[in-house]
Parts: C-alpha cells; sequence; structure tokens
C-alpha cells in the first residue's frame, strides 16, 4: 500500500476521475488487491446468497457487475461492494411474506428487490438527497445491525446441525438425530474452531513464524478460502454425500445471463416499501463505512455520488440475476490491506470471479452447506455491538434505550417493526431533550467580558437585571417550560425591571415559541418590566424582523450581553410604585 499522501489518488475526483489520474505505480497494489478480495468474495457471497434464500451461485453473480458499477460512480478509493450479511437477511425476510423461499417467484422478487432499490437509490443521488439519511441515527443503526446479527445466527443454526429447522423439543431432537447430523456438526465446530483462530490467532503466529504484519493479517482474513477448499477435498475423499451430508449441490457454470421477467403490477407494489427499507439501510451502512476508510487514506468521499454508485451497482446486480448489494467492511479492509488504490481492484476482482465461474465453479457443488453457515456465523459475531450499547447507556440513557428497543423490535418485530420503533424513539428523544430545555441565569465574570452560569460560577449581576441564555430552539414542545422557567427565575429575583433573554444557542423560533414571547412580552409589560435580546443569529433576526413583536414590544436588541449588561446595568429605572409615590 503507497503510504506517500502525494502519490495517493484523490478521495473525490469527479466520475471516473481516478481513470483519469491514473499511475503506473498504483497498478500492482490494485493487481494484488484484486486477486485477494475475489478470493474472499467466493464463500462469502456464496453464503449470503443461501442467507437470502437463494440457489449460492446468485452470490457469484452479485459479485459482478456491482464491482464494474461502483468504479464507474462511486466516490470511495476502497469501498469493496457486493452481497453482505445485512442485505441477504433483508432480502430472506422482506420477501418471505409474499413467496415461497426457493421458488421461480421468489427469486424473481429478489432480483426486481435489487432493480427497485437501485432504481431509487440512483434517483436519491440525481437528487442529492442524500442528507434523507441522516434520520437514522447511530443507536439506530447500531441497534439495527445488533438484532439483524442475532437473527442471522439464530438462522444458521439449522445448517450447524444438518436440519431442516430447529426441533420444538429436547425429545423431538433426540428423535431426529442421525448420524449425519453428527458429521455435520462435527464439520461445523471444526470449521468455526478454525475461523476464530484465524481471527483472533492466526495473524499473530505467522508472524511468529517471519512473515510480514501486513502479509501475516491477509493471509488470516483468507481462513474462509482455505476451509472452503478443504472442505470440497475432504467431502470428495470421504464421499460424505454417501452419509446424507447436506451440500451445495448444482452449481452451473458460466457467466449470468441479462435477467428480464417482469412480475406482476401488485407484485412490484408490494416490493416498494421493502425496496425503500433495504435502499435506505444499503446507503447508510455503505456510507458509513466509505467514511472510515476514507479517514484513513486522508481522502474523502461525496455521499450523493455514493448514492448514484450504489444505485447503479443494485441495477447491475439485479439485470444479472443478482440481489442486493451494499458495501462490505471486512471486504474493504482487507481491499486496503492488499495495497489497493484506486477502483480498478474491485473490477480486476470481478474479473477474476467471471473466469472462476466460466472454469471451475462446478466444484463448489460439493460444497458442505455447514461450511457456508459457519462463515456466516464468525462475519456476523462482531456485529453484535455491545460495546456501543454500554457507551450509549453510560452516556445517555435515552440513545441506550433507543439502541436496545431497535435491537429488540428487529428480534420480536421483524426488520420493518425494528427500524420504525427505532426511528421513532430517535425523534421522541429528542423532542423530549428539546421540551426540557437548559436555561440559565447569568452574570459576568468579574474582570471580564464573559457570563456565566450563576449556579456554577462565582459571577455578579446586576440587582435590577436579570439575563437568562436559552439553550435550546423555541418551539412548540418547550415553550411551556420555558415560560415556566422564566418565571420562576423573576419570583428568585423580585427586584427585577429588565429581563435579558440570551439567544445565542437558538437557532429558530416557530411560530407557537412567537406566540408565547409575545404574550410573555405583555405579562412582564404589565408588571413593569422591558424584556429585550442579546446575540440573537442572523437568520433569527431575520424572520423575528417581519414581525410586530420585535418592532413593538421588544425593548432594545443588542449586539452582545456584555453591551447589554453596560446598557441596562447603568439605567436606573424606578419601579412605577416609586413613580406613584
Amino acid at each position: 500500500m503507497i503510504d506517500n499522501p502525494r502519490l495517493q489518488p484523490p478521495g473525490d475526483p469527479g466520475l471516473l476521475g481516478w481513470l483519469r489520474h491514473y499511475r503506473l505505480a498504483w497498478l500492482s497494489g490494485d493487481l494484488t488487491a484484486g486477486l485477494v478480495v475475489s478470493v474472499m468474495i467466493i464463500p462469502q457471497s456464496m453464503a449470503y446468497a443461501m442467507l437470502a434464500g437463494l440457489p449460492v451461485q446468485i452470490g457469484l453473480y452479485a459479485s459482478l457487475l456491482p464491482l464494474l458499477a461502483y468504479a464507474l460512480f462511486g466516490s470511495s478509493m476502497s469501498l469493496s461492494v457486493g452481497p453482505v450479511a445485512v442485505t441477504g437477511l433483508m432480502t430472506a425476510t422482506l420477501l418471505a411474506p409474499l413467496a415461497a423461499i426457493g421458488s421461480g417467484a421468489y427469486l424473481q422478487l429478489a432480483v426486481w428487490l435489487a432493480l427497485l432499490s437501485g432504481v431509487m437509490l440512483f434517483a436519491v443521488g440525481l437528487l442529492r438527497l442524500g442528507f434523507l439519511a441522516n434520520f437514522l441515527s447511530h443507536p439506530v443503526i447500531s441497534g439495527f445491525i445488533s438484532g439483524a446479527a442475532i437473527l442471522i445466527a439464530i438462522s444458521q443454526l439449522p445448517h450447524l446441525l444438518g436440519m431442516p429447522a430447529l426441533p420444538d423439543n429436547p425429545q423431538q431432537w433426540l428423535d431426529d438425530w442421525q448420524p449425519m447430523n453428527s458429521w455435520v456438526l462435527g464439520i461445523g465446530l471444526v470449521s468455526l474452531g478454525w475461523l476464530f483462530y484465524a481471527r483472533s490467532l492466526l495473524g499473530t503466529h505467522l508472524q511468529r513464524l517471519g512473515l510480514p504484519p501486513v502479509l501475516a493479517t491477509l493471509l488470516a482474513r483468507l481462513a474462509p478460502i482455505v476451509l472452503v477448499v478443504a472442505a470440497v477435498v475432504f467431502t470428495l475423499s470421504l464421499d460424505l454425500n454417501a452419509y446424507g451430508v447436506p451440500v451445495v449441490g448444482t452449481l452451473p457454470a458460466g457467466l449470468p445471463s441479462f435477467f428480464w421477467a417482469t412480475p406482476d403490477w401488485s407484485a412490484i407494489r408490494s416490493l416498494l416499501l421493502p425496496a425503500a427499507l433495504i435502499s435506505l439501510v444499503t446507503f447508510v451502512e455503505s456510507v458509513s463505512i466509505a467514511q472510515s476508510l476514507a479517514r484513513r487514506k486522508r481522502q474523502s468521499i461525496d455521499a450523493d455520488r455514493e448514492l448514484l454508485a450504489l444505485g447503479a451497482a443494485n441495477l447491475g446486480s439485479g439485470l444479472t440475476g443478482g440481489f442486493a448489494v451494499a458495501g462490505g467492511f471486512s471486504r474493504s479492509v482487507v481491499n486496503i490491506e492488499a495495497g489497493s488504490n484506486t477502483p480498478l481492484a474491485g473490477v480486476i476482482a470481478m474479473l477474476i470471479i467471471g473466469v472462476i465461474l466460466l472454469t471451475i465453479a462446478p466444484l463448489f457443488a460439493h460444497l458442505p452447506l455447514v461450511i457456508l453457515a459457519v462463515i456466516i456465523l464468525v462475519a456476523v459475531t462482531p456485529l453484535v455491538d455491545l460495546a456501543s450499547l454500554r457507551r450509549a447507556w453510560r452516556y445517555d440513557r435515552a440513545e441506550g434505550l433507543t439502541l436496545f428497543s431497535t435491537a429488540a423490535g428487529v428480534l420480536l418485530l421483524g426488520i420493518e417493526g425494528g427500524i420504525a420503533l427505532g426511528i421513532c424513539l430517535s425523534i421522541a428523544g429528542q423532542l423530549w431533550r428539546g421540551s426540557r430545555p437548559h436555561i440559565a441565569v447569568v452574570g459576568r465574570v468579574p474582570g471580564t467580558q464573559d457570563f456565566r452560569n450563576t449556579k456554577r460560577h462565582l459571577v455578579e449581576t446586576e440587582p435590577h437585571l436579570l439575563a437568562l441564555r436559552i439553550d435550546e430552539n423555541i418551539f412548540f414542545a418547550n415553550t411551556k417550560a420555558i415560560e415556566h422557567a422564566l418565571y420562576q427565575a423573576l419570583r428568585d429575583y423580585p427586584d427585577t425591571r429588565e429581563v435579558l433573554l440570551i439567544l445565542s444557542a437558538v437557532n429558530h423560533i416557530d411560530s407557537t415559541g412567537l406566540d408565547m414571547l409575545s404574550e410573555l412580552t405583555e405579562s412582564l409589560a404589565d408588571r413593569d418590566i422591558r424584556l429585550h435580546l442579546a446575540e440573537v443569529k442572523g437568520p433569527v433576526m431575520d424572520h423575528l424582523e417581519e414581525t410586530d413583536w420585535i418592532n413593538e414590544q421588544v425593548g432594545e436588541v443588542f449586539p452582545s450581553t456584555h453591551i447589554a449588561f453596560n446598557t441596562l446595568g447603568s439605567q436606573k429605572r424606578p419601579a412605577s410604585s416609586d413613580l406613584e409615590t
């Protein structure tokens, strides 16, 4: 991998800019990365196709055109696009109510789910609406992925045991157990041990043997392909088919043909919501990965270009009979570690996978299904993010609750229900926090022009001036709280003749907030108290200048709290009762 930043391609050079600025020095890294990633994609794509309820070759088909499409449109120099666990699970979960898994109708719907998702992503990219992904907060995404990972793990247990489904009770388990199940479980446990060893210790042991750290890490990450080759050889040598061990079965050689079979309109209409959900999750997950990779290489990405690239990738997958794809974290990390410099590495990976499909693909027909289940189990285990749950719970209980509830919602209510629950809780949390604004009575730090909370700092105040800083936008959910806080402060400072609202943290005042402020100003005037403003932001002032409140009711608007204190503090305005006397 090239370490000199001046020799690296720019992170967002425009459409195919990386190709226009390509340097021969980058080719060796791209070739190596393309070879390594292609070897890694093969077992993963087959496993995720099985997870999606599709024939395993569909995963290989989904690893061809998407790589080329992303190279044409993408802004990340390192992201590797293809089948991933989350899109596999979402495909199976969203389509299961619409067609029987394994049927021709199910395959057709899976392809059209990818096509519709591609159209939606591409259209949103053209409209430059990438900001819509911000509606999914980190706790929602983390909770969704954690819940989905648990669902994925549970779905693979029957394959690990060689059973069509988990038994309802222990007695049925014993009654249904066959010698074949022992073979499958034994293969699965040995395979799990190998992959977990490769993930945790193999790289360290290879370094002790003298291999460079980068090479040792790459070899450790290629443990799944070693497992696949060993499993195929083991199956053929011992003729495990004779024991009834489930294998992949028929795997046709050759490249996929362009797919175009249109279901009826009612079926397409039923796919619109699932396509929108899978598009949203695909974009958020992929962009998060792309941003983290770009930071590692001191590059940048364009979120709207990523939408176009992911849309094109899903369209390419659907047109060749594949299912929905997204950016994969583990593949992308391997892509960087193998020396990738540009998206050419993905194009090279596509070509290598195409050659494999044309030549040795039928050999994978002898691969035990338990191997694919083990690959899935090991891949999704790190996705259960307990560390994020602990951090969120310690820092903000509301966000911790959102994360946990989203994960639980995915498990109990399904993917749509879990995401909807998470979004609703995020919005509710924001409204709850906004309805409880922090409002501070402030005073001057002695000898300075700084103003701080009187409850936290030793400050100077003016006897007839009450200065309150509102640290929140003023909107319908918090008007009562602001009004209550002001009247409470007036009770604490009964000699107040001037009220100063410091709006340095206020970015918006809605119509409900404006009505409250107007009524509050009238109420204060009845008490012979004037209301003033300080540090009003320009956009807020632009709106207020069009109102009668700012022009007729408010006393003065000061550019700073310091000026307001000097001006109002020097004015010793007598109370109305003194004037009557």
